[in-house]
């Protein structure tokens, strides 16, 4: 409130935040296959503040990037994270909704490029600021499908609908089920006595976004081969293996992801949910080939340590995150311990949730 005050001379009259998202499981079924994922929420999000202003452009400022944007309708901004703004208000135009100018403050302390959504996350806080203060008639799923026009026709991101699903519907200390296709969605706790962990393993690699197309044509190449339309439809997991390679192993790795997330829905201990957590991460590495020896080396680290059921890859890989179920309690011992294990010269691990003490 007194940033916003300081910035633009007066106070807000509306805000909303929205949390980023880590994969339990579920990972490419919901980018590839419009299959079904398992999310939580972050305890990291993103804040919006606004207030129309009686001028004639929006102003925005982005604390995290400390970045100032001013611009109006006729012309998307230059900064990309303007863009994410400007799509948004565009889906509220769209709607035949008349915008006020506004005065813009953004927050965020969800990390940036670590496959956490926080591109999902401004979008939603963004919609749901606009919706407080427009009154406008719109539940999570509409903010959630806003949201993803808006990074796919402005950001020029095609995402999946997961990411804004993820940050419009899921809570913190829960474990949120996603049917892609037909939006089912259901909250679930998390198996009794547990807490999720996150650790960046702080190494990136080039070339990701393109590995990643490739493993989108492979999996529509053998939904194709096998007659269906998409690999969530193939009615016996054995007949993926009559496909060549690499197609055999990049629909196994789906057809066997989606089984886990149905397994892991139903109310299960921490030891089988850990256990389908190494399952998947085995799969990400061995038959989608979306890991990396740093990802593989801070996954076994953690499953070595005294109180962790599973460990897995989170994102669409190639890049650094990991999450792993732990007793609750003992998170930030396990990764205080994991992190120094796993950094050497060269190398910066850093532990992302739950958020150290302040």
């Amino acid at each position: 409130m007194k940033t916003f005050a300081a910035i633009f001379g007066t106070h807000p009259t509306a805000s909303a935040e929205a949390p980023g998202r880590v994969n339990l499981l579920g990972e490419h079924t919901g980018y590839n296959d419009d299959g079904y994922v398992l999310t939580t929420a972050t305890p990291q999000s993103t804040h919006v503040l606004l207030r129309p202003n009686e001028g004639n452009i929006f102003r925005v400022y982005a604390a995290n990037l400390k970045q100032f944007i001013e611009f109006n309708m006729l012309e998307m901004p230059e900064e990309h994270f303007g863009h994410y703004i400007y799509g948004c208000l565009r889906q509220i135009e769209e709607l035949g909704i008349d915008l006020p100018k506004l005065d813009i403050y953004i927050a965020s302390d969800i990390p940036i490029g670590l496959g956490l959504s926080s591109s999902a996350a401004l979008e939603v806080a963004m919609l749901r600021a606009l919706h407080v203060l427009l009154s406008l008639p719109l539940d999570d799923v509409q903010i959630a499908q806003l949201a993803q026009r808006a990074e796919i026709d402005y950001a020029g991101v095609y995402c999946s609908l997961m990411d804004q699903m993820a940050s419009s519907l899921a809570d913190t200390g829960q474990k949120l089920f996603l049917d892609i296709r037909t939006l089912e969605h259901q909250k679930l706790p998390l198996p009794a006595g547990t807490e999720i962990l996150v650790i960046d393993s702080g190494v990136t690699h080039t070339l990701a976004s393109d590995k990643f197309n490739d493993r989108r044509a492979e999996c529509a190449a053998a939904a194709k081969l096998l007659g269906v339309a998409a690999l969530r439809d193939v009615p016996d997991p054995s007949l993926t293996e009559s496909l060549p390679e690499p197609l055999c192993r990049r629909a196994r790795h789906i057809v066997s992801e989606n089984n886990r997330v149905q397994c892991a829905r139903e109310n299960i201990s921490a030891e089988k949910f850990g256990q389908l957590m190494n399952d998947s991460h085995d799969s990400l590495r061995n038959n989608y080939e979306v890991s990396t020896p740093e990802l593989d080396e801070l996954v076994s680290i953690l499953r070595h340590q005294t109180g962790v059921y599973g460990a897995r890859l989170t994102g669409t890989g190639f890049v650094g995150t990991c999450v792993a179920l732990c007793e609750q309690g003992a998170t930030q011992h396990i990764g205080q311990e994991s992190v120094k294990l796993y950094n050497q010269p060269g190398r910066s691990g850093r532990l992302l949730v739950p958020k150290p003490p302040e």
